[in-house]
């Protein structure tokens, strides 16, 4: 009896290990899917925890237009594993935000201390970026359906501007952050603004503004003046909102590009030993948004009052009770690379090199490459670089079926090798990828007409990790 018990234990003590040592990493860079298998769609967003529930909403997208499709609401408990909760503000029938002409961006959502509600903030917009606002919505309800109430006013007028971002400081006072350094102070129940706290600093001068606050600092960190182009971000500090704000420098290593991102949003995870501070950005890629647009989320460094992230962490984990993050390396079960017998391609490719990795590539749709793999999960490496455009991924199980059909973008302005793509989870199984080139490639065209995007239509295999 003794030695039954000490096996069972020993049986429970080994459980206990296997499930510590199954540890969930946030991957940047790939596109994110939900525990159902869905696109995880939620750009320009931001992140509030509710009890011991993360929220993310964001951008709602399709892979056609850049019309204003709802707004998204996403929770998780780890910041890694995401449910679909719904779309927390839907399209008006009439008037703003509906109709194929409407567009709606950057939702921020904070509790407001004094009625408990939760008011949703945003920038509503026609085609074209000829009328915008920053409106608002108001819901019971976290995870909403929010209730669309219109534009934000401050007095008799309403913020007739563009990118735009929240903040809620120590004593419970929520604010509006607008680009090119406007700061407004909302009232009471977060429904209208009573001042301006910071009008028009020159020094801010930067779009897509996140502020947060660590030791009684003030951070405001901002995109250069590139539309969805990435660039080399920015940031300013203050001991106050109002200023003056002193230009600190690039959060990242200059030529990277942050990280190959645009900010979004600073969430700090706060725990019962430290608080790690996340940086949030985003990889536009229009037109196909929903499957092939990515997130960067990444930890910022502190060194007395300067910001940064010095290395790109490609996988890393937090433990949210703690706070506490450190980097991860994916360990694949097996890695075929792009010259293995499991991998047959069809059509024209050339062999190409990148940040010292051979790959191959191509770029017309006659092109193909399939890998044979046994395992419940794939990923895929290659050379990301400007004169790529979007891959089709198709995965089919031992019966023919498909289990997943995708498109991944590998366009970026600096050439980098990296991870492009990780598959949902699936059953055990032999399946065969396939993944193509589609001759489309990602591009934007700012108000002012300038043109952004892809030199070509290139995608690149160099390997793949099988889990």
């Amino acid at each position: 009896m003794k030695n039954n018990t000490l096996l069972v234990w020993l049986l429970i003590l080994v459980a206990v290990c296997q499930s510590y040592a199954q540890t969930a990493t946030i991957n940047s860079g790939v596109p994110w899917y939900t525990t159902s298998g869905a696109n995880v769609s939620a750009h320009g967003a931001n992140i509030i925890k509710d009890g011991d529930t993360f929220y993310l909403f964001g951008e709602y997208k399709n892979n056609v237009s850049n019309q204003f499709n709802g707004f998204s609401c996403y929770s998780s408990k780890d910041l890694v594993n995401w449910n679909f909760e719904g779309i927390a503000l839907p399209p008006n029938k009439t008037g703003r935000l509906s109709g194929p002409e409407s567009i709606g961006e950057r939702p921020k959502v904070m509790k407001c201390p004094d009625t408990g509600e939760f008011i949703m903030y945003f920038h509503s917009d026609a085609n074209g970026y000829r009328e915008p606002a920053v409106e608002y919505a108001v819901s019971q309800n976290v995870a909403g359906p929010y209730e669309y109430k219109g534009k934000l006013m401050f007095g008799n007028k309403a913020i007739n501007r563009w990118d735009m971002g929240t903040f809620q400081d120590d004593d419970g006072v929520g604010y509006i952050i607008m680009h090119h350094g406007d700061i407004y102070q909302l009232s009471k129940d977060y429904k209208s603004i009573v001042a301006q706290t910071l009008k028009g600093d020159k020094a801010l001068r930067t779009e897509s503004p996140a502020v947060f606050k660590h030791n009684g600092l003030y951070y405001w960190i901002g995109s250069g003046l590139t539309g969805w182009e990435r660039n080399d971000n920015t940031y300013f500090t203050a001991t106050s909102l109002a200023g003056p704000w002193e230009k600190k420098g690039i959060i990242a290593p200059e030529g990277t590009l942050t990280w190959n991102s645009q900010s979004s949003f600073v969430f700090p995870i706060k725990g019962s030993e430290t608080t790690t501070y996340m940086y949030m950005g985003d990889r536009w890629s229009f037109p196909k948004q929903q499957a092939a647009a990515t997130y960067v989320w990444q930890p910022l460094i502190f060194n007395g009052d300067n910001i940064s992230m010095p290395v790109y962490h490609e996988s890393w984990s937090v433990n949210t009770e703690t706070g506490q993050w450190k980097s991860k390396v994916l360990k694949p079960k097996k890695v075929i690379a792009y010259n293995d017998k499991s991998v047959t391609f069809q059509g024209h490719w050339e062999k190409a090199t990148g940040d010292d990795t051979e790959s191959k590539r191509a770029n017309k749709k006659a092109a193909s490459v399939s890998i044979v793999f046994k395992g419940k999960q794939i990923a895929l490496r290659g050379v990301a670089s400007i004169d790529c455009g979007y891959g089709h991924v198709l995965v089919k199980n031992s019966k023919g079926e498909v289990v997943h059909d995708t498109y991944i973008d590998m366009y970026s302005n600096k050439t980098v090798e990296g991870l492009q793509y990780i598959s949902p989870q699936f059953p055990k199984d032999t399946y065969t990828l396939i993944f193509s080139p589609t001759e489309s490639h990602w591009y934007w065209t700012e108000k002012s007409g300038k043109k952004w995007g892809s030199e070509d239509t290139f995608i690149s295999f160099s390997k793949a990790w099988v889990f």
